[in-house]
């Protein structure tokens, strides 16, 4: 008997060793790519389908994320070869062009189109207008970044002027609004999502109004990386591109539901029916690209608002900024 538990002992033990073996060896074949994504959120779903449906892996990468909190700080990441690719606001790479730099990181992935927060307001107002923030307080962004300038930008197509007709609040940490709106700071606060849900599931607000919508059409969050590593490693990128590609595809054709289910583990302490009312919001204001390229017309437009913003030192032209090759290179491949 002692001598049949020994002759299973060691063959479960061969078994899990060839096992644990067969992943490390399936790890080494993969390609390691660091990315730092600005926040975690539903507004990037198709990223999460791609890491949750094996996309990055079957394109021979191995994606680690990180969060920065913050464009300026997932942008120090990438200048700091802390990141190898960057999710982030276009609006950082633009600051980070104009300072004349020889060498700076280039646009080569479109994931976003629309703007991915919402106005929340303290009561319920089912025939919500903008203008009714004149005379009011807003829990806003930091100056400079993107949900700060789409922000001013709808208050000024509205006929306000920001700081004079709605006094904007732009002194509290990205992680800390939702905080200090629950405890009585600003008559409106813009959230992003999940915390724009999970503040009116928990009563504490109403979400009145889509930033997304009200601004229409803008690369508003994009894939960045160093020019030198582009050039170094043009495979990681096309590659990278391609699963992001995948995932941006998997959620045009899939309901809000099925989506919620596959990335209901990025979200742990949120649950499925949560998800799917936030990703039914995101859907009705189209705010995914359905493929990762740039659209010039929509680039301009984004300039316009950060000049609007005073927040533009000068215009970037589309071709200095943004690499398409990668992008119509995985979309083609697709089509033929």
């Amino acid at each position: 008997m002692k001598k049949q538990m020994a002759i299973l002992t060691a063959a479960v033990l061969t078994i899990g060793c060839a096992a644990g073996c067969s992943q490390q060896e399936a790890s080494a074949d993969l390609t390691p790519v660091r990315l730092n994504e600005v926040v975690h959120s539903v507004f990037y779903a198709p990223q999460y389908v791609a890491q949750e449906l094996g996309f990055f892996e079957e394109e021979g990468l191995d994606v680690t994320v990180s969060v920065g909190n913050g464009a300026d700080k997932s942008m120090t990441a990438l200048l700091s070869d802390s990141a190898d690719i960057a999710l982030l606001g276009t609006e950082a790479g633009l600051y980070v062009c104009n300072e004349g730099k020889e060498a700076y990181p280039k646009a080569f992935a479109q994931l976003t189109q629309k703007a991915g927060n919402f106005l929340v307001s303290r009561s319920p107002s089912p025939d919500f207008q903008w203008t009714d923030l004149e005379g009011s307080d807003v829990i806003g962004g930091r100056l400079g970044g993107m949900p700060e300038l789409v922000l001013e930008y709808v208050l000024r197509q509205n006929g306000m002027e920001p700081f004079t007709d709605v006094e904007i609040v732009n002194n509290i940490d990205f992680t800390s609004t939702a905080g200090a709106f629950t405890g009585g700071i600003g008559d409106y606060t813009v959230e992003f999502e999940p915390t724009a849900t999970a503040l009116q599931n928990s009563g504490a607000g109403y979400i009145v109004a889509s930033l997304g919508a009200a601004c229409g059409e803008i690369p508003y969050t994009v894939y960045m990386a160093n020019d030198a590593y582009m050039q170094e490693n043009p495979e990681v990128i096309e590659a990278f591109t391609r699963a992001i590609y995948r995932g941006q595809q998997w959620v045009d054709t899939h309901t809000a539901a099925e989506i919620a289910e596959v990335i209901l583990p990025q979200f742990p302490d949120s649950d499925l029916e949560t998800l799917t009312s936030i990703l039914e919001r995101y859907q009705a204001q189209d705010t995914w690209k359905t493929d990762p390229t740039f659209s010039q017309e929509s680039y301009e437009r984004l300039q316009d608002i950060m000049e609007q913003g005073g927040e533009l030192e000068s215009r970037v032209p589309f071709e200095d900024f943004v690499d398409n090759s990668f992008a119509e290179k995985v979309t083609a491949a697709d089509l033929s």
